[in-house]
């Protein structure tokens, strides 16, 4: 069968159609359980019904459960979509019993409904598999292709093509200067020659595409491509290397007809979870809010807030504000300390924090024991200064100390209330080169999810106390 142009043109708008189909799927089994069961559906089930499938086309996508490397194993897909059921069950289940209103539902409808979605999930998947199989191309309908690149960028074109094989491109091999001697092979495709071979090659073989995937610098070699190649046969396909620029936390965007990259990437998704998941906290944790100031008051009678000076993104200044844990003059006496004690100074210019320090109140310990002294940051978050989840807040002299040439990426998103430091050491990481590495790993691969599990991590840190001084 051949495969229609608009499927192979337009395979990222397939799975986005794949993505909305397995969310009505998921939507249809509630409405199946609940007239099969119950008969009666009430404004509660048209709540649910809608939520669910928004949930299921963020939790869908976020699973990635259409991701082409995986199409080869039916199992890992059908575990990816219990998984992603499983998340989508869970915040269904805990919003019923927050709201108050899991009484509206029958139990027997839920059930059967938790149960029968995932299977009817992997059914559709099972279906969708023999259709894309029954128009992979075979024989002449078959386009053949080369690549020119042997990088990262030329391996990744290489691999989506090997893996998604109803788009019916066969590629033959690489075309690369700085491995022309190299027998190295992305699965079964190997170097053919240097790009000056390039030409040669199109001449004496069929070859129906051309990609061209060399770094941006390069652009002699591509115009060369361009000049000897767009008469040879072949369609031409130039492949951006903006990959370089992920280092940088860039945003690919689109200025009228020009593309251009941001490295002020749009957080607006984050931003908005921000703002809801700090309302929630501040208006269930008020009674703390005002029961810890008053035991502040009690004790010293000091302020009940302390402001320190921190980094968000652009690299501009804001007050980072906790519950006050130490005496009044805190600043007088560190500088005290510091000249006293070598030690307590080697530690602080190493942490720029200590572990027995004599500055810190009664109330105080137990307020950096809970960390419920950084409650007052949902403000900041409120305010738009930090993330619920982001990098460790850090002052400018850490920024130009530690993280150098990695100062521009840190400043490219706002720091949050918790993140990776917290979950896996906290203030046991000792080392400032591990945190700093934290930090850039987190910038580069944060994703919804993988807040939502920092999160996690850290109420169980909260209630363990691990690391916390």
């Amino acid at each position: 069968m051949d495969v229609p142009i608009w499927m192979r043109e337009r395979s990222s708008s397939l799975k986005r159609l794949l993505y909305f189909v397995d969310s009505a799927i998921a939507t249809a089994a509630l409405l199946l359980a609940v007239f099969i069961y119950q008969r009666d559906w009430t404004r509660y089930y048209t709540y649910l019904a809608s939520s669910a499938f928004i949930l299921s086309l963020l939790v869908f996508r976020s699973y990635e459960v259409y991701r082409s490397k995986r199409s080869n194993d039916l199992l890992k897909e059908a575990v990816l979509i219990l998984r992603a059921w499983a998340v989508i069950v869970s915040v269904a289940v805990f919003a019923l019993f927050s709201l108050g209103i899991s009484h509206r539902y029958s139990r027997v409808s839920l059930y059967s409904w938790f149960i029968s979605a995932p299977l009817l999930l992997i059914i559709a998947h099972v279906f969708v598999r023999r259709i894309l199989r029954s128009i992979t191309p075979r024989g002449k309908d078959v386009k053949s292709a080369v690549i020119v690149g042997y990088e990262d960028l030329g391996k990744r074109i290489a691999e989506t093509l090997l893996h998604t094989p109803w788009l019916g491109i066969s590629v033959r091999g690489f075309f690369d200067d700085r491995h022309p001697e190299s027998n190295g092979n992305n699965g079964n495709i190997h170097i053919l020659g240097r790009i000056r071979d390039l030409p040669g090659y199109l001449g004496r073989n069929r070859v129906d595409l051309v990609y061209i995937a060399l770094p941006l610098h390069e652009q002699s070699k591509t115009f060369y491509i361009l000049q000897t190649c767009r008469t040879l046969g072949c369609e031409i396909f130039l492949v951006p290397n903006f990959y370089t620029y992920k280092i940088f936390n860039a945003e690919m965007q689109r200025l009228g007809d020009n593309i251009v990259l941001s490295f002020n990437p749009s957080v607006r998704g984050k931003r908005y979870f921000d703002i809801g998941f700090s309302l929630a906290v501040i208006l269930f944790s008020l009674p703390f809010y005002f029961l810890i100031s008053l035991l502040i008051r009690i004790e010293d009678g000091g302020p009940v807030f302390y402001g320190h000076s921190r980094i968000t993104s652009a690299g501009r200044r804001f007050k980072c504000l906790k519950f006050r844990t130490m005496c009044v003059d805190a600043d007088r006496r560190l500088a005290g300390l510091l000249e006293r004690d070598p030690l307590a100074k080697e530690e602080w210019e190493k942490t720029f924090k200590l572990k027995n320090d004599p500055r810190v109140t009664k109330i105080g310990k137990f307020l950096r024991k809970t960390s419920l002294d950084e409650l007052p940051q949902f403000l900041n978050v409120l305010k738009g200064d930090m993330s619920v989840v982001g990098a460790r807040p850090i002052v400018y002299k850490e920024l130009y100390d530690y993280y150098k040439e990695t100062s521009g990426l840190y400043c490219s998103v706002k720091p949050g209330i918790t993140g990776p430091w917290q979950t896996s050491k906290r203030s046991d990481t000792e080392d400032y080169d591990e945190r700093v590495k934290m930090d850039e790993e987190y910038i580069l691969n944060s994703s919804f999810w993988g807040d939502v599990k920092i999160i996690l991590k850290t109420t169980k840190c909260i209630f363990t106390g691990k690391g916390a001084y």
